[in-house]
């Protein structure tokens, strides 16, 4: 069971942050004040750099994402800005209708974010409402049209930020699949390519050209997670409580929906490819190397497929060996 919790803490690379202070979780107001007073992401769009995220409020979002099954779902972070950086500290939900490609925040939604908030400073929580999650269930992390439009209207408010999450590759992956965003003000013109320095990631082909159509108006944060002393007596809990099944359940059963999709739209990537190559102009180097860039991009793809699911597969039989040795342990005579 330990074990179990170790290897999902490695795997998305939370640590435990000042165990005796707790201090990312000190709400300092003179800091906020002050850096609200100098604004210095108002000169430089590219000011905030660093997101950190407490281990409660990664796992608040995650199984919030998991819940929306295919539809899109939506929620707030809370927490404050340090130099560069953003803390968060907890996230909630927001009760907003959801689709297959977006999520329509309504009135309701902004009546509870103010009546949540407001409980919570009287509760004597000061966290402030940092920025907005949201899923993209099996097509990656990344803001379509959209989200850039949502995310620059919240930016003019103040320092916010934009998380999006995909449930169906965390499961396939068996990490948090997860991208912080900020989007540019309307007139900047970025020094760098949209996504120059991003890992690389499939984009389905219905996705693809709201993916690259809105590439450069936004840049993406390193995103850092950490626990707490309390942090970490929760997610004992939690795992003392569900460890069994977390055990025993089958990443290539619970991610079967998502595989099959991925083998589709690698198949389709696959048949445009071949399209390409058998119609485009032979002789030119320019087409030649587009066409090697696109058959690159089909490659990667089924690798990504076939290393995840070798990592299941593996996965599996480490859990059958398990069980086998355990059930062939002679047993004590009474």
């Amino acid at each position: 069971m330990q074990a179990a919790q170790q290897s999902w803490e490695l795997e998305n690379a939370i640590k435990v942050f000042d165990p005796q202070r707790d201090a990312l979780y000190k709400y300092d107001k003179a800091v906020q004040d002050t850096l609200n007073a100098q604004r210095p992401w108002a000169n430089d769009p590219y000011y905030f750099k660093y997101v950190r995220i407490s281990a409660s409020a990664l796992l608040k979002m995650v199984m919030h994402a998991r819940s929306g099954g295919s539809l899109e779902v939506m929620g707030l972070m809370q927490g404050y800005i340090l130099p560069e950086t953003f803390v968060v500290t907890d996230a909630f939900r927001l009760p907003v209708e959801g689709t297959e490609t977006r999520v329509n925040a309504q009135d309701e939604a902004n009546e509870y974010m103010v009546s949540y908030l407001q409980s919570c400073r009287d509760a004597g929580r000061m966290d402030n409402a940092v920025g907005w999650y949201h899923s993209h269930p099996g097509y990656g992390c990344w803001l379509s049209g959209i989200d850039v439009a949502t995310q620059m209207t919240q930016q003019l408010t103040g320092p916010f930020l934009a998380v999006v999450i995909d449930p169906d590759r965390t499961i396939s992956a068996g990490r948090v699949e997860i991208g912080s965003f900020r989007t540019f003000p309307q007139d900047f013109v970025p020094t760098r390519e949209g996504h120059e320095d991003d890992d690389y990631q499939t984009i389905p082909m219905g996705k693809a050209e709201d993916f690259g159509a809105h590439a450069n108006q936004y840049y993406s944060l390193e995103t850092t997670h950490f626990k707490s002393t309390l942090d970490s007596d929760i997610l004992s809990l939690l795992w003392n409580k569900y460890w069994v099944a977390t055990l025993s359940q089958s990443p290539l059963f619970t991610s079967r929906d998502f595989g099959s999709k991925q083998m589709t739209d690698l198949s389709q990537k696959v048949r445009s490819a071949t399209r390409q190559i058998e119609n485009g102009a032979p002789r030119s180097s320019g087409a030649a190397a587009a066409k090697d860039k696109q058959l690159d991009k089909v490659v990667r793809g089924g690798q990504r497929i076939v290393s995840e699911e070798v990592k299941g597969l593996l996965a599996s039989e480490i859990k059958m060996k398990l069980f086998q040795n355990i059930d062939d342990k002679p047993k004590p005579e009474f």
